[in-house]
């Protein structure tokens, strides 16, 4: 229990930026600015790859389109991630309480992973690339923001995190009639560029 909110926190946050959350974790452990950190994610190696996907994907994330392909590569990194972080904050090789963890974890950057997905989605029916940039802006910094202050603040970042999620999900809800329509005009345009039928080609039978 004492370590749920911490793994909570951190399920939501790789939802939304799992290489940030990998990246900022280490380096407060490694310059010992907090104990709660496992040793896994202080190493150098960890730190040097975390830090050169966090740089990819602050770029790809400010690009509309590009940032929705981004989101559909990393519909089984993200949850991944979380409860792989999830499963290192609770410790104890093997045990149930670290199962249980990483299911946590995984599961919240799952549901997180899948809101961001969507908004970005809604954001890019936009013609201006700016709300995407400002959006991507405030991710990143919420995600470290909520990260350092669960290390001392556990319980009180959880609920922040509960409720960031529960108004993300309400967002999509709400934002669906315009994802849908954007979903059907890019099947439009695909449908469009398919070449047409050479002439005289035989009409479709019924």
């Amino acid at each position: 229990m004492s370590v749920l909110p911490l793994v909570f926190t951190s399920g939501w946050a790789s939802g939304i930026n799992a290489y940030a959350v990998v990246l900022l974790l280490g380096l407060l452990g490694a310059t010992g600015v907090s104990d709660e950190v496992p040793a896994a994610l202080e190493r150098p190696d960890v730190l040097i790859v975390a830090a050169v996907l966090f740089v990819a994907e602050a770029v790809a994330d400010k690009v509309p389109y590009v940032d929705s392909v981004w989101d559909a590569v990393h519909t089984v990194i993200r949850p991944i991630a979380g409860g792989v972080v999830a499963a290192l904050l609770a410790g104890h090789d093997g045990s149930l309480p670290q199962l249980a963890a990483g299911a946590v974890g995984g599961s919240t950057a799952l549901v997180s992973h899948l809101v961001k997905a969507g908004t970005r989605i809604a954001v890019n029916t936009s013609p201006e690339p700016a709300s995407n940039i400002v959006l991507s802006l405030t991710e990143d910094l919420g995600v470290a923001g909520i990260i350092a202050f669960a290390l001392f603040h556990p319980w009180i970042a959880a609920g922040i995190a509960a409720v960031l999620l529960a108004a993300g999900i309400t967002v999509v809800i709400f934002l669906w009639s315009r994802i849908r329509r954007y979903l059907r005009r890019r099947r439009e345009r695909r449908a469009a560029k398919r070449p047409a039928p050479a002439d005289g080609a035989a009409p479709p039978v019924g």
